[in-house]
């Protein structure tokens, strides 16, 4: 008997691993054209760097919002193939496009309504508000296909081909340095755009990648079967489905992420110098993320798989395997960071005050991410119930009835200065995960 479960948990932690690095390689590629637009914005200068930053972190919780409600996909798909009932993802598929395309539309509207306003109150210097305006209508140029890629992107992972995301956003990453170098800098003949370029690099790559996922959901046979391309006919119950998982799982991912753009707004009252080193230290956080998120986003799959089939058992050992390996990998890289923080500092600036500044900022960093590593994968297990409200009231409680309410207090009463954002931010994180943790026992023993 300990041998046959010894060889079921080997054979689920291969399972796992299988579906897991692959979205890691691929999310790496993703966060990595982020990377490149910070690190060759600041090379550019500090104003491109604060620039680009400020766009970003507008751009950040967007996205990831909106977004997080297209990934309503994911676990709708792997409950149907745990269920056996393939025919039905092709119209999970096709809902998700029509969804991408009316957010595309709704967001580009009100970027131009609204954020000019939006810019001119955050009382910038005029070369950095320039520079975030550029930055964002460059990003503006790829939101139809970033959207779109949402579903095509979670057809190709639900069934199993995660390596082959990866394979077409590695093909994606180069060519969005090239393009990086060569509208930042000016080369080939083009002016040299600072931070605009980068947004305009980041939009022209959407397209890319959404030409490169359309071509395998057309020529492979085994996408091609699935037939998502034909007419469909829209019913409202369908997008009831999808709102009714998505609405609350991106309302969540934003409540975690615009937490932190709100945090960029509050800290650019201390100057560009900062901002710059606030905007390095997070980048490079976002990249050490990408790990746990893979963790969550493997999950959803794995988890929601077998609670699609009704194997109990097969999801609770998925989870106890998921969060030990997460922990793990979180030691060692917050190890690795603590050790090698000031040469990551250089990478982002050359200036000491700027690489000063993001070191220290790298040492809360580093705090948070362990708590990042139980909270993520959590998350990913819950989806993979269709249990997304308590992600939405945790986010809440967590990022926004504790986070942002202390860091004003260690602000304007304690006056520890911008690094009180990111002393709210461990704490709040903390919080997070430890209420995640209690809602996924509750969730198992009702399950058992």
């Amino acid at each position: 008997m300990m041998k046959l479960f010894a060889r079921s948990q080997r054979d689920k932690l291969h399972r796992l691993l299988s579906v897991m690095l692959p979205i890691l390689g691929t999310q790496l590629a993703n966060i990595g054209m982020n990377f490149f637009d910070a690190s060759m914005s600041g090379q550019a200068g500090n104003a491109d760097l604060a620039g680009a930053a400020i766009g970003g972190n507008i751009w950040m919780p967007v996205q990831t919002g909106f977004y997080g409600i297209l990934m309503a996909a994911t676990p709708l798909m792997a409950h149907l193939l745990g269920a056996e009932q393939r025919d039905k993802i092709k119209i999970i598929v096709r809902h998700g496009l029509v969804l991408a395309v009316v957010f595309a539309l709704l967001i580009a509207v009100a970027g131009v309504l609204g954020l000019p306003t939006l810019l001119h109150h955050m009382q910038l210097e005029p070369t950095v508000e320039q520079v975030a305006s550029g930055y964002l209508g460059g990003i503006g140029l790829g939101l139809l296909p970033f959207f779109m890629l949402a579903a095509l992107r979670g057809l190709v992972d639900t069934l199993g081909y995660t390596q082959l995301s990866m394979r077409i956003y590695l093909v994606a990453l180069p060519i969005n340095a090239l393009l990086n170098y060569i509208l930042i800098f000016g080369k080939l003949g083009l002016p040299a755009m600072g931070g605009i370029g980068a947004g305009i690099a980041t939009g022209i790559t959407y397209w890319l990648l959404l030409g490169m996922f359309c071509l395998v959901t057309v020529r492979l046979p085994v996408f091609r079967s699935y037939a998502i391309w034909g007419q469909v006919t829209l019913a409202a119950a369908t997008f009831k489905e999808y709102l009714k998982i998505g609405i609350p799982m991106g309302v969540a991912i934003f409540m975690e992420t615009s937490i932190f753009g709100v945090v960029a707004l509050f800290v650019a009252k201390f100057g560009t110098a900062v901002i710059a080193g606030h905007q390095a230290a997070l980048n490079f956080s976002s990249l050490i993320y990408m790990i746990p998120l893979s963790f969550s986003l493997a999950l959803t799959i794995v988890v929601g798989v077998e609670v699609g089939a009704k194997r109990w058992q097969a999801a609770r050992d998925y989870t106890h395997i998921s969060l030990q390996l997460s922990m793990l990998s979180a030691i060692f890289y917050i190890f690795l960071v603590y050790l090698f923080c000031n040469q990551i500092a250089g990478v982002y600036s050359s200036n000491a005050e700027v690489i000063a500044l993001t070191v220290h900022f790298t040492m809360y960093a580093i705090m948070w991410q362990f708590f990042d590593a139980i909270a993520a994968p959590i998350q990913g297990i819950l989806r993979g119930y269709k249990d997304v409200n308590a992600t939405f009231f945790t986010g809440m409680l967590a990022y926004w009835g504790i986070c942002l309410p202390l860091g004003l207090y260690l602000d304007y009463k304690l006056q520890h200065g911008p690094f009180s954002y990111w002393q709210s931010l461990v704490f709040g994180i903390f919080c997070s995960a430890l209420l995640l943790g209690l809602r996924l026992l509750w969730i198992q023993r009702r399950a058992k």
